[in-house]
């Protein structure tokens, strides 16, 4: 048996009455873990399933995702967690894509749950098979089935285009070891913790961070959903504020949204509890944070209580955690000699990067150069990361796709660089960098610039390398705002956009394009598509 599946038995079986509340804010429900547990053998003794089955889930509901995932696990099975429609997606394009990613994986058999039970004829006309959730019910499962370490326990599909998709393996080694070294890192307590979370569970953080961690370790989680999250954002704070919240996640996005509610509410929230804010799953926008530090500071947030980390799918979910009870603590270098000279040298005033912490236990990180060599301290290159909780590669639609070196290391595709004492400080995509005259300009700068100005949809600008690769290289900045169709506020608009950048980066953007709300293409998970966004140009 997997040390995972151990681990998790163990904690339904411990007696200890800690579980998750669901169905807030309408009608709360709470199961305690080993409640969860035994939903979970009833499921997986009606799922029937030889080990090494690929699972895919189809549901929004985290009381029937949390037994269904364990009991897949139970079974032997593996756990797609399959990108979710929405009110304005074409169901026929979805159906095709989920089509090509079942295949992909693999995949005779998706659980069905609500509100995507009304999917079935869907599903049924285009031959995939199902079970419904709200119908898993038989004898428990004798036991559970004796899996081996390197078995398939998540297939995490990536955030790229669902037209091409991409899945991370990871097994159960490596679910276990990043679990272990996220609950080293950030000193989870089971006796004390309580886990606030809305993020979604087809995403690497709501998934293995806000359920599995959770459920494998035995800590009190109350989950909502993204919707009930993005219907009344204030919600995360009282949820915080009712049942004592010690640990959160959300990205920037979510940050700034909140900081503007919390800076006008007249409600008495009270943020004193809150222990870890994690910042992550996106580049951390320090005057994101500092605007939510500001704003909660009424309701008693500590500012230490920030945690900046670095995560990607292919390492679990953790990387980097900055230092406990640190709060926000940033590296300033001079512009100029990161652009130009690959080397992050320490400024009084220049470009501040979010420190995010030194590697989870038991992963390693190095900077190499772009012909493979070791870097040193402060030498900007590219991320490599190596360790127990890295996945040994992709399921794509071409087939199986390595991961690793012959020495095990991953190459993240992330630029940064090492300060002194071993934190990482990540600069941008490599792919996204621009550059212009021997000079990398980063995107997030560009992207930080527009956002500063009035008028723009605070995240919902993208910076798009135009002709990437040739000696023309520039770049366009396309971003949203309700200010989109009247033509005189759109010409002050771009020119404020164009000054701001400039100021920022020194260049001046080929074009600013202006785009109403609701029209940046963005991943199932709400990132931004910088490539796709070139379209709008």
């Amino acid at each position: 048996m997997s040390q995972f599946v151990d681990v998790m038995l163990a904690t339904a079986s411990s007696g200890r009455d800690r579980g998750m509340t669901t169905g807030e804010p309408a009608a709360p429900v709470r199961k305690t873990w080993a409640e969860v547990h035994e939903r979970a053998r009833r499921m997986a003794g009606a799922l029937d399933v030889a080990p090494g089955t690929a699972i895919a889930v189809l549901a929004a509901e985290p009381a029937v995702i949390a037994p269904a995932v364990q009991a897949a696990w139970l079974c032997g099975g593996s756990v797609t967690m399959l990108h979710q429609p929405t009110p304005r997606t074409d169901l026929a394009e979805w159906a095709e894509d989920t089509l090509r990613v079942l295949a992909m994986i693999d995949s005779r058999l998706v659980l069905l749950g609500s509100p995507f039970d009304a999917l079935a004829p869907v599903l049924d006309q285009h031959g995939i098979p199902y079970r419904k959730l709200s119908e898993l019910d038989a004898e428990p499962i004798a036991a559970p089935v004796p899996t081996p370490e390197d078995a398939t326990a998540l297939l995490q599909l990536t955030s790229g285009s669902t037209a091409d998709p991409k899945a991370v393996r990871i097994t159960h080694r490596n679910l276990m070891a990043n679990a272990e070294g996220m609950r080293i890192a950030a000193a989870l307590d089971p006796e004390t913790d309580v886990m606030v979370s809305w993020l979604p569970l087809f995403h690497d953080m709501g998934m293995v961070g806000f359920l599995t961690v959770p459920m494998l370790f035995g800590l009190e989680l109350v989950k909502v959903t993204p919707v009930d999250f993005l219907s009344r954002p204030t919600l995360w704070a009282d949820l915080i504020t009712r049942y004592r919240g010690t640990i959160t996640a959300a990205p920037n996005f979510a940050y700034a949204i909140v900081a503007r509610r919390l800076a006008s509410s007249s409600d008495s929230f009270d943020l004193s509890s809150m222990r870890l804010a994690l910042n992550g799953a996106e580049p951390i926008d320090p005057a994101a944070v500092e605007s939510f530090v500001q704003a909660g500071a009424r309701f008693g947030l500590r500012p230490q209580s920030i945690l900046a980390a670095y995560g990607m799918a292919e390492t679990t979910l953790g990387v980097a955690f900055a230092p406990l009870f640190t709060g926000l603590s940033v590296d300033v270098v001079d512009a100029d000699a990161v652009e130009a000279d690959r080397r992050a040298v320490p400024s009084e005033s220049g470009r501040a990067f979010p420190l995010l912490g030194p590697p989870l236990p038991g992963l390693e990180l190095r900077v190499v150069s772009d012909s493979g060599e070791v870097l040193g301290v402060r030498d900007v290159g590219e991320l490599q990361i190596r360790g127990e909780a890295v996945t040994p590669g992709y399921l794509t639609v071409d087939g199986p796709l390595a991961t690793q070196d012959a020495e095990g290391w991953l190459s993240t595709g992330d630029l940064g660089y090492l300060v002194e004492d071993g934190q990482v400080v990540v600069c941008g995509r490599r792919k996204d960098v621009i550059i212009m005259g021997g000079r990398n300009i980063y995107p997030t700068d560009v992207e930080r610039a527009a956002c500063s100005v009035d008028g723009v949809r605070a995240g919902n600008a993208v910076a798009v390398r135009l002709d990437a690769g040739t000696q023309r290289e520039r770049f366009a900045v396309v971003l949203e705002s309700k200010l989109a169709g009247d033509e005189a506020a759109e010409k002050d608009l771009v020119k404020q956009v164009t000054a701001r950048v400039m100021d920022a980066v020194g260049l001046r953007p080929f074009s600013v394009v202006v785009q109403p709300p609701g029209t940046l293409p963005k991943t199932p998970s709400g990132k931004l598509r910088r490539s796709a966004a070139a379209t709008l140009v």
